[in-house]
């Protein structure tokens, strides 16, 4: 595939405008994501509002330290971070049992997951991701974030109705196509954040909500005092966790592969080494700080895409405001209030892009698109969008220790074109 042309790349820093609405639209991408899953981990072990809100500031600065770490002496992409999706799967899985063993079963995840690419085994695997394989984990993204998507859109905790949830969702994102289209220069690529504001305020004009914030401080460093004091090992969480970081480790693999797929930096198999080692490393940090652990989101190649910004300094401002936010309850509250509705809308605009990234890759390839490579990204396509849409009933008859895999569209997918690519269609 060749080189694209982005508005600023890699290495470049945007004029402190740009910079700063770059910088906010990341900020805006990041946040939905750290609450929405920090909340529903929090409310595991917690049930007092205060409790939850410490327990998603604690997420907040782990997030902001990786992801600083990473720009400034890791991967150096322009990769958001979060909390791994794949390792709630290993929480709730293990509800029931000590809270210190799940988080001593994260940090020996970190560290093993660091072991294995300081010793240049993930750098090593670089070779083994084509454009068919690349193209087919861009896409696979999209298709298995529908089922949040749709459960943003269509939140029971939502005061609209289903229908004008639908409604709503479809007309601000075509209003966010038709903007796309016609808008120019900065508004076009700063159009996610003006999306949010513009969506959160029609909506909460429609339908109001109050939320409370009763005890909960405006500024507050209290959860540097709640940390995992003790190690406790336990060999069957251990193992639910291990699997979960096979899987953890394949996304990050995938996430940073696919950006530099669409940026072709230099040393990619350094990048990838360093990139996944400090991905360990923050999460023996999450195990320290009782937390869901981070990873690199495959959703970055879908934001560089729709807005034409290549440039990893933009992330820079949106890491410290991450880390300002961590220290600030009160407004990790507030933020919280924005409508799950606004959210999954924005997310169907950022997917379609990177269904478009995806495609860009496997028809621009050198070697061409053919049945062959049809076939090769079909089967995990499918795969992913079945196992997505799986039931929760289904998915819980399946044995815990395997469910990170096998019950994990995105990772079945992943599997499924690698062993298509480089086994059953593998070129003599």
């Amino acid at each position: 595939m060749a080189k694209l042309n982005f508005k600023y790349g890699l290495d470049e820093i945007p004029p402190p405008v740009e910079l700063v609405l770059y910088s906010l639209q990341w900020l805006a991408i990041a946040i939905p994501t750290i609450i929405i899953i920090g909340k529903v981990v929090a409310s595991l072990y917690f049930s007092n509002v205060a409790d939850q809100v410490i327990y998603v500031q604690k997420v907040f600065f782990v997030t902001a330290v990786a992801m600083l770490v990473q720009l400034l002496w890791g991967h150096k992409l322009p990769l958001i971070l979060g909390p791994a999706a794949v390792l709630l799967v290993g929480i709730v899985a293990s509800q029931g049992n000590s809270p210190a063993a799940v988080y001593t079963s994260i940090m020996a995840g970190g560290v093993m997951l660091s072991i294995a690419s300081v010793t240049g085994l993930f750098g090593r695997l670089q070779k083994y991701f084509t454009p068919r394989v690349v193209a087919t984990i861009l896409i696979l993204i999209a298709f298995t974030i529908a089922p949040t998507i749709m459960n943003l859109v269509l939140s029971p905790s939502l005061a609209s109705p289903p229908l004008f949830n639908l409604i709503f969702a479809l007309v601000l994102v075509f209003l966010m196509f038709f903007a796309g289209k016609y808008l120019t220069g900065i508004w076009k690529s700063t159009l996610i954040i003006w999306a949010i504001i513009a969506g959160s305020m029609i909506y909460l004009v429609l339908y109001p909500a109050i939320h409370g914030f009763a005890g909960v401080p405006v500024f507050s460093a209290s959860f540097f005092s709640n940390m995992n004091s003790s190690l406790e090992f336990h060999p069957g969480i251990m193992f639910s966790f291990l699997v979960c970081f096979l899987a953890l480790s394949i996304n990050d693999l995938g996430s940073i592969q696919s950006v530099g797929e669409l940026i072709k930096p230099d040393n990619m198999r350094g990048r990838i080494t360093r990139g996944i080692a400090l991905t360990g490393l923050a999460n023996i940090l999450s195990g320290f700080f009782s937390v869901i652990g981070p990873v690199n989101f495959s959703l970055s190649p879908g934001v560089i895409m729709s807005t034409g910004n290549a440039s990893r300094f933009t992330l820079i401002p949106t890491a410290a405001g991450l880390l300002i936010l961590s220290f600030w309850p009160g407004a990790v509250a507030f933020v919280g209030a924005i409508p799950s509705l606004v959210i999954g809308t924005v997310l169907i605009y950022v997917m379609c892009s990177q269904i478009a990234a995806g495609m860009l890759v496997a028809l621009g390839s050198m070697e061409g698109f053919n049945f062959d490579s049809g076939m090769i990204m079909g089967l995990p396509l499918m795969l992913g969008i079945i196992i997505s849409f799986l039931p929760a009933n289904v998915m819980e008859t399946f044995p815990a220790s395997l469910r990170p895999v096998i019950g994990n569209g995105f990772v079945t997918g992943v599997l499924a074109v690698l062993i298509l690519e480089h086994v059953i269609y593998r070129k003599k």
